[in-house]
This record gives structure tokens, sequence and C-alpha cells, in this order.
């Protein structure tokens, strides 16, 4: 169950999370960010079956094998389509309404915590959909985390995520080149702030990571990267496996 219920201006998504599964739901979670204007994560899209799921989501789940840990599992519909097909999964995410959602849904194992301070188990197949990439907030923190999920793999494990190549987003010149702002660092280093019935969360980052720069955290950190798979929009499915 989740902690400080009372509290959960502080976890907006976890919140919302929560009302649409105990059926209160009535509106959806506004989000700004620092590249476009207001936008909105669809509540319903959150709680989706596997039928609805978008075709690189399928390929990763197909992918996934033995002990499974799905990093910031949200409503927990991969865990559940998984848990369904017989695999041994467990729903971990920082969001107590998000672990209270995947429970009362029936995943069967459950953790409330940041991935970062985890270490009890190890696991075949570490699963990050939904950009669950964007965990790492910023591109200087990638070494950190994906040595951090090296220290959860067995041996012969692997790690299964999606992300986006959000250079799109900026305005192009006539040479082809981009226009990014000179304070950017990286730019698919972006700020977001959730809003959702009057309560709004602190500003938090989130990392869009185009597929080479990803491949070349994954081999300076001693893993083999390969592209699985290419989406319609710039976004790509890709396996991570620890080098021999």
């Amino acid at each position: 169950m989740a902690q400080n219920t009372n509290n959960y201006g502080l976890d907006i998504f976890g919140e919302a999370l929560l009302d649409y599964q105990q059926e209160r739901y009535t509106e959806d979670i506004k989000t700004f960010s620092s590249l476009d204007e207001e936008d909105s994560i669809p509540l319903p899209h959150l709680f989706r079956s596997y039928s609805k799921m978008p075709e690189l989501e399928k390929k990763a789940l197909k992918l996934c094998k033995g002990k499974i840990l799905d990093i910031g599992a949200g409503a927990g519909s991969h865990s559940l389509y998984l848990q369904k097909k017989g695999h041994q999964i467990t729903a971990i995410d920082i969001s107590a309404g998000a672990i209270e959602t995947c429970s009362l849904r029936g995943v069967k194992n459950t953790i409330h915590k940041n991935i970062l301070n985890y270490s009890e188990t190890k696991f075949d197949t570490l699963l990050l959909l939904m950009n669950g990439i964007g965990i790492v907030e910023k591109l200087s923190n990638i070494d950190t985390y994906l040595k951090k999920f090296k220290s959860l793999l067995n041996p012969m494990g692997q790690i299964i995520l999606d992300s986006s190549d959000i250079i799109y987003m900026f305005e192009q010149d006539n040479d082809g080149g981009y226009w990014i702002p000179n304070n950017v660092i990286y730019y698919g280093e972006v700020e977001f702030t959730m809003e959702y019935k009057d309560n709004k969360s602190d500003p938090f980052g989130w990392l869009y990571l185009d597929y080479n720069t990803l491949k070349n955290a994954a081999e300076s950190n001693n893993f083999n990267c390969e592209l699985v798979s290419e989406g319609n929009h710039y976004d790509y499915l890709a396996r991570l496996t620890v080098k021999s």
C-alpha cells in the first residue's frame, strides 16, 4: 500500500493513477516543459491493454526473459501483461501511488523505491518502457545509472528500453543544422512540471536519448548496444547486454 496517502500533493502522478483506478477519473495530468507549451498525459493511455500498445512496446515485451524488473512501472500495464504470460515480474516505481495502483490491479511483486537505492535482487531483464530511461534526468547521470543497472543483472542479462531523438523539436536552418540554445548541454534534457487537480509538482528533469548517444554511453560502460527496431517518429527500441 502507498505511504503518506494524505500528502499526495507531492505525488502528482500517483494521485492521478489512483483516481483513475478507483473510478474517480475527471481529468488528465497537465504537463509543462522547457521545450513546448502545455500538454497532457491521458490517464486511460496508462491503463491500456496489450492490443493498444505501440508496436515497439509489443516487441520489447516479446524480448523479455527470465526474472524481470519493470523500472518505472507506472500503472503496471506492462507488468500485468508479462505476469499473465507466466513471467516472474517485479514492478518498481518511485511513486507510492503508482505502486499502490499496480497492486490494486493485480501485480503480485511490487517495490516502492528509487532504483538507485535498490540492490536486493538480480534480474535477467531490466525493462524501461515509455522512455523509461528518462529517469536519468541529465546526460551527465547516464554512467551512474548504467553502472547501477549492470549491478542488477544476472550473467547473460539484458536491458530493454525505448526512447526518442527529439532533435525534430528544434528549428532547422537551410544547411540542415539545428538551432539549439547555447545554454543547453544536451538537447535531449527536458525540464517538466506536472499539474493535476490544482496540485503542481516541483520541476524535474527527463532525458530523451538519441540512439547514437545511448550507444556511445553503453559502450563506454562495457555494454553491447543493439538497435532492435525504429518507430515512425524518431523513436526506437534498444537492447543492451554486458560485454563478455
